[in-house]
């Protein structure tokens, strides 16, 4: 598929609306508008006076919408939270109050909801569980766990596929009070003991195999020795998951069992009933781990309340999400984004869980559920996105589609071509939010919003809530910009610690150190002041500042990846001994095509005119691969270290770890 290079009038271009709400349709967020105006007595006349009410006035916020939520709890709360402690103080939230994660998204009741679409790759039929029968299942799991003695406060991990049982144990370990962790299969031994030798967990769920893009991965052996390693683990329980159970040999495998022995030690003469613990708003539920492609993971404590209580906020009021909903994502258990999915139970909604490649057995299988099961809100990442679109995939012409109302994107900056891609070939009515928070928050910053227009190249608005600003390098806010992106004000999905971290050194470094008392997310931004949409601009630690122009990688990504014989490309700076700057533009080339100057040519003058002769690198070489996170995403920094001989040793946490050993000192860039 020919694609052309942006050029200064896609400048001119972005900020098209692409997408308009229907003036007639009374979304939940106008609902939630109304009710707050009448409590307060405020006329918010739209989502911008709401938003900022919301920042304004946060402990009202959450007071509000606590009950428009309709949460569960045990325990009212004496406090919403200390106003007088800043976002670096880690507040206290909804202290006084008493609730369980899973006692609420277990909360309908209906025999025949249906709760869960469980898809695999490979497998014709869809599963379907309904909200009682997953209630049941979880009763027995959690059943199997007091049984072994899981406790309040105890880790439960998963190693395990996206699947109905890595949902089941996670709820019935934070029906106990148990905090859950999980990684994927794809996830080799070393990635998995950096983040679970952290964490010690006393219960492990994993399967024998996987598929995936049609092919059989044998797990058992990773499994082995990531158990060996394990000095604190009691049992481990294995699913067979492709293979009958009479063909799977554990015996090497320590302290180990079948799954459904590990349940019948749960079974008593009766069915065994679904107990809550009742428990603080800050207990921990998640951990969940940064993604170690410089250093040791960081193991990341998210508390059940700030979990449950965000991701209903962006579900129900940035979603339109009820009852009569299916919802979607492509994700793995490795991914905030499971953990986000699967809160989405707690509205109403059936969730879909697909385990498999996403291209594959064919190109269409994802648009193929959505017409199967009729989802109505489809997420993925940016990068799937602009593959379907260089595969010249057009959904609309080749699916119904007739059931999908929203359509989200994540994981990196959605490119401005791919807001063409999806209104002219996807479907033309579909609200696509570019959305955007991280594993650091469990949620979203910025977002999608139903009572907003969708402008190309931007998403929507700020959520509410997130005192979100662009700040300059001198901590002023800047509007129009490029900046930091920050957060002012605490919001309850803050973690509440990192694990083994006991001073809380770690924790303040992280977010804290470049602004004291200030969040800083780690993203580089601009906030248009005129429809309040937000632009990423690629990850902070990779800004480029040559000549003291400060500008982001994906803004040149943008224009390079335009450009047909461009099948990827990585952006990063380079320093002198003299802290001299220079940047430094790596393609890969597509099949077909080859590096050649004329090309190198062509993209230095598309940059130079839809950005500035500024942003122009200071020297373009071909690369034969880009390393990427276990999630999908880009790896600058440690591209960074190995142009500048400085050895990345964590590697566990890379898809491709083997492209890092291309940028090892690079002769062309010696001398600098």
């Amino acid at each position: 598929m020919s694609k052309e290079p942006r050029t200064g009038r896609d400048e001119i271009l972005e900020g098209q609306v692409m997408w308009e709400p229907n003036s007639k349709k009374i979304t939940l967020m106008d609902q939630f508008r109304e009710a707050v105006g009448a409590a307060w007595g405020l006329a918010l006349e739209n989502y911008h006076d709401l938003y900022q009410w919301s920042v304004d006035s946060y402990s009202d916020f959450w007071a509000e919408f606590w009950k428009f939520s309709g949460i569960i709890s045990s325990c009212v709360y004496d406090e919403v939270v200390d106003t007088s402690k800043g976002v670096a103080d880690v507040p206290e939230w909804f202290k006084g109050s008493r609730l369980n994660y899973a006692e609420n998204l277990l909360r309908h009741k209906e025999n025949d909801k249906i709760a869960l679409y469980v898809a695999r790759e490979g497998k014709e039929e869809i599963g379907k569980v309904t909200f009682e029968e997953l209630r049941q299942r979880v009763a027995l799991f959690a059943a199997a766990m007091r049984k072994m003695g899981v406790k309040t406060g105890d880790c439960v991990s998963g190693y395990l596929p996206n699947g109905e049982h890595a949902l089941e144990a996670m709820l019935a370990a934070a029906s106990i009070g148990a905090i859950w962790s999980s990684t994927s299969p794809d996830f080799g031994m070393n990635a998995v003991m950096d983040r679970f030798s952290q964490i010690q967990p006393k219960l492990l769920f994993s399967v024998e195999a996987v598929v995936y893009n049609g092919k059989e991965h044998a797990h058992l052996d990773k499994l082995r020795q990531v158990v060996r390693g394990l000095p604190d683990l009691e049992k481990v329980v294995v699913i067979p998951y492709i293979t009958p159970k009479e063909q799977i040999d554990i015996s090497e495998i320590p302290d180990s069992m079948f799954l459904d022995d590990f349940l019948a030690t749960g079974k008593g003469d009766q069915a065994p009933q679904l107990e809550f613990e009742q428990l603080p708003f800050n207990h921990p539920l998640f951990i969940l781990f940064s993604s170690g492609t410089t250093g040791a993971p960081k193991c990341i404590v998210h508390s059940a309340g700030g979990t449950l209580l965000q991701h209903l906020k962006e579900h129900i009021l940035h979603s339109n999400i009820t009852s009569s909903d299916t919802f979607f994502y492509y994700t793995t258990v490795g991914w905030m984004m499971w953990n986000w999915m699967v809160s989405v139970l707690a509205t109403g909604a059936a969730v879909v869980l697909y385990d498999g490649c996403a291209l594959g057995p064919t190109p269409s299988v994802l648009w193929d559920l959505v017409d199967r099961i009729g989802i109505t809100v489809f997420g993925t990442s940016a990068k799937w996105l602009s593959v379907i679109e260089e595969r010249n995939m057009r959904p609309r012409e080749t699916h119904s589609l007739q059931t999908l109302h929203t359509l989200l994107s994540t994981g990196s900056p959605l490119k401005t071509q791919s807001y063409d891609y999806v209104y002219r070939c996807v479907k033309s009515s579909v609200l696509l939010g570019s959305i955007s928070g991280g594993t650091d928050i469990i949620s979203c910053f910025v977002g999608q919003n139903p009572t907003l227009p969708v402008h190309k190249g931007e998403i929507q608005a700020r959520n509410l809530a997130m005192a979100v600003e662009a700040w300059d390098e001198g901590g002023k806010a800047v509007w129009g910009e490029s900046g930091e992106l920050v957060c002012t004000r605490p919001f309850p999905s803050q973690p509440t610690h990192f694990w083994n971290d006991e001073n809380g050194s770690k924790y303040r470094k992280a977010y804290f150190s470049k602004f004291p008392g200030v969040w800083v997310q780690g993203d580089y931004c601009r906030i248009n002041p005129k429809t309040g949409g937000i632009v990423l601009l690629g990850r902070s630690d990779g800004t480029l500042n040559p000549n003291g122009v400060r500008f982001g990688s994906s803004e040149i990504y943008n224009i390079v990846e335009g450009f047909e014989e461009v099948m990827d490309s990585l952006c990063v700076p380079q320093h002198n001994k003299d802290r001299e700057e220079r940047v430094v533009l790596f393609l890969k080339m597509a099949p077909g095509h080859s590096f050649q100057p004329d090309l190198v040519r062509r993209i230095q003058d598309a940059i130079r005119v839809g950005l500035s002769a500024r942003h122009v690198p200071s020297i373009i070489l071909e690369t034969k691969g880009i390393p990427y996170t276990l999630t999908g995403k880009k790896v600058e920094v440690a591209v960074q270290q190995m142009i500048a001989g400085k050895a990345v040793e964590y590697r566990g946490a890379f898809a491709n770890p083997e492209t890092l050993d291309l940028y090892w000192r690079i002769p062309e860039l010696q001398g600098f």
